[in-house]
């Protein structure tokens, strides 16, 4: 297998975004990002998919789109749509008509920042996801870098110190939404997460102070999310775009915070007595099933069925032998910068 690392969830001036695409994919080049997922409001901006190129180094920019009913007040329930290849936004008053027309398109969805809460200091209110009656999604965004500033601002001298030091902002997936994510797995859904910057540069102001918050190549050395591929990327626009997707929507993917340390080079696999299995994958409990966790460095691993910590360790393993049903899933956490913060968040493995 290879491994990608992908950006998703970006935006432009094509909605609410201070750059362009170019631009994007500069700070992507720069970042050493194997793709970028591109996805303003209510716009499916088309012509512009791509490689581009800096020397050796390439990134493939795709685009998708991030869709909400812009009638609403508050603007709750976002949909991040990627691989449809056609505007949907007119779906947008009615989130399961729009899940709906996603997967007849043959695209992939995932509920964009579940957990949202207000920030009343900056009049940002809440816009959290609602419609959990909604089905068929492909999975949700279970850590998205620009919502966490809601969970640690608390007045405008918070925001001026994490606008000049936004590396002490994560900590992890807001617990909310891990315990959602638990309680749709429990159900027995596979809904994947992945990890989302919502880049948007903003240019701010606070009297005569001038600040862009969160440039994009900041956004691109945060929270990531890696993938999980047959072979490296070809060049080939139509081959790459179809293998990411596919990736996506098998949940072979983690979430990696890459900044205090690079996340590149984690594995969760299930060893059975007929196959083996990687995240997003289904294998039988019939014989005996061997769990096993590597790490890139040493860190705090807990091994998790069902929501609930089974086995945790200190190092760069875990090993884990089980003859029960469960959903499956690590978190990995480092310390970095005074506190411990979370690093690695896997997809599921099903044992059945």
């Amino acid at each position: 297998m290879h491994e990608l690392i992908i950006n998703l969830h970006l935006h432009t001036t094509y909605s609410d975004g201070s750059g362009s695409h170019l631009d994007l994919a500069r700070a992507a080049l720069k970042s050493g990002l194997d793709a970028i997922l591109v996805s303003d409001h209510n716009v499916w901006v088309q012509g512009l998919e791509g490689y581009h190129r800096d020397g050796k180094q390439r990134t493939l920019l795709l685009v998708g789109e991030e869709i909400h009913d812009q009638s609403r007040d508050p603007q709750k329930n976002h949909l991040l749509v990627f691989g449809a290849e056609r505007e949907l936004a007119g779906f947008a008053d009615d989130p399961q008509a729009l899940i709906d027309a996603v997967r007849k398109a043959g695209g992939v969805s995932f509920i964009a920042h579940p957990v949202d809460p207000q920030l009343p200091a900056f009049n940002e209110t809440d816009i959290s996801w609602e419609d959990w009656q909604a089905s068929g999604f492909t999975g949700l965004e279970l850590w998205n870098g620009f919502s966490e500033l809601k969970m640690v601002v608390k007045g405008k001298l918070d925001a001026l110190f994490y606008a000049y030091y936004p590396e002490f902002i994560a900590r992890g997936p807001h617990p909310e939404a891990l315990r959602i994510w638990d309680n749709l797995l429990a159900s027995g859904r596979r809904i994947v997460a992945v990890g989302g910057s919502d880049a948007h540069a903003r240019k701010m102001r606070m009297g005569p102070l001038r600040k862009t918050i969160f440039p994009y190549a900041f956004h691109f050395s945060t929270v990531n999310t890696h993938l999980l591929v047959p072979q490296p990327l070809s060049g080939e626009l139509l081959a790459d775009r179809k293998m990411i997707y596919e990736a996506l929507a098998a949940g072979h993917t983690f979430i990696g915070y890459d900044l205090p340390a690079a996340a590149r080079g984690f594995r969760f696999t299930a060893q059975g007595r007929e196959k083996t299995a990687r995240m997003g994958d289904e294998i039988p409990a019939h014989g005996g099933v061997t769990l096993q966790v590597k790490t890139p460095r040493r860190a705090d691993i807990h091994l998790l069925k069902d929501g609930k910590i089974i086995k945790a360790n200190h190092g760069e393993t875990i090993t884990h032998i089980t003859t029960e049903p469960g959903v499956y899933r690590v978190e990995v956490y480092l310390r970095f910068l005074g506190r411990k913060r979370g690093w690695i968040f896997s997809n599921p493995i099903y044992v059945k």
